[in-house]
């Protein structure tokens, strides 16, 4: 029997050999991958970064690449780097479970790769490292890869919308704005003197637009405020015009906005999305 204090702080590869059924699996590893980012989910995080280190063991399938000398016979060491690099490019994280867990996914696409190990630790935060640690498996040999991490199934078959950046609030506009096309409004912020400098009027900023898309859709039941990429698709397939609140998505990302003017933040969406400029009202 494995004695798990006796392994709790080694590194993956010894965990993945202690936990090992009766046929053991090959392995590779990625030690001490080391990488400056920002993630965090408090305040002090934000607008900085920090140091994190990788250590992942990816259990794969029986090969012949050994006999053969085949580098096309394995899994190249890239698989986990790449799913380490595409997932820090690919959004801002708040947590390491998240963060680990995505990078977890990626890893299992490939159809060999049977059960992975990953460790992301933060250096820091305090003199020592603080960290995550996560064992995910395979759900069968014969399961069908994976999906990416941020292309689920169902945000596959999402449709793009149109992005319409509103110069103005005039009477009737919400009834010009419904129709049939999948369509993400963009409306003015709520005005609000902003005396601070920094992060603070950046956030301050951010949440008048916020403000503005609350107020406008409020009591139209066609529209509905999305803030995230999550609650952007799921409106979208519900026929619904969405009413963009930026601040979370404008916070988390890992290329965020020039600045914060409306058309700016309209052509940076649009991007984002996979849609056609913003048409402006």
């Amino acid at each position: 029997m494995t004695d798990e204090t006796a392994i709790a702080f080694e590194l993956p590869h010894v965990r993945a050999a202690a936990t090992a059924g009766a046929m053991p699996h090959d392995r590779i590893s990625v030690r001490d991958y080391m990488r400056e980012v920002e993630i965090g989910a408090f305040l002090s995080e934000r607008g900085v970064t920090q140091r994190i280190r990788f250590n992942v063991v990816l259990e794969v399938a029986a090969h012949v690449a050994a006999q053969d000398d085949d580098v096309d016979k394995v899994i190249s060491y890239d698989t986990i780097i790449n799913a380490i690099e595409q997932q820090l490019g690919t959004e801002r994280i708040n947590l390491l479970e998240t963060l680990a867990e995505r990078v977890a996914e990626r890893c299992l696409t490939d159809r060999r790769a049977i059960r992975v190990f990953v460790r992301i630790e933060k250096l820091d935060r305090i003199p020592g490292a603080l960290g995550v640690e996560i064992v995910r498996m395979r759900p069968g040999t014969d399961a069908a890869p994976l999906r990416p991490a941020m292309q689920s199934e169902e945000q596959s078959d999402c449709p793009v919308p149109e992005v319409v950046l509103v110069a103005a609030l005039a009477e009737g506009l919400r009834d010009n704005l419904a129709a049939d096309t999948p369509r993400v409004v963009f409306v003015p912020a709520i005005p609000v003197a902003i005396t601070q400098t920094g992060e603070a009027a950046r956030r301050i900023a951010l949440l008048a637009y916020d403000q503005g898309a609350w107020a406008f859709a409020a009591n139209d039941p066609r529209y509905t405020v999305v803030s995230s990429r999550t609650e952007l698709d799921w409106a979208l397939r519900q026929g619904l015009i969405c009413v963009w609140a930026p601040s979370k998505i404008v916070l988390d990302a890992t290329d965020p906005p020039a600045d914060d003017t409306p058309q700016v933040l309209a052509r940076w969406f649009a991007d984002l999305v996979g849609a056609e400029a913003p048409t402006e009202i």
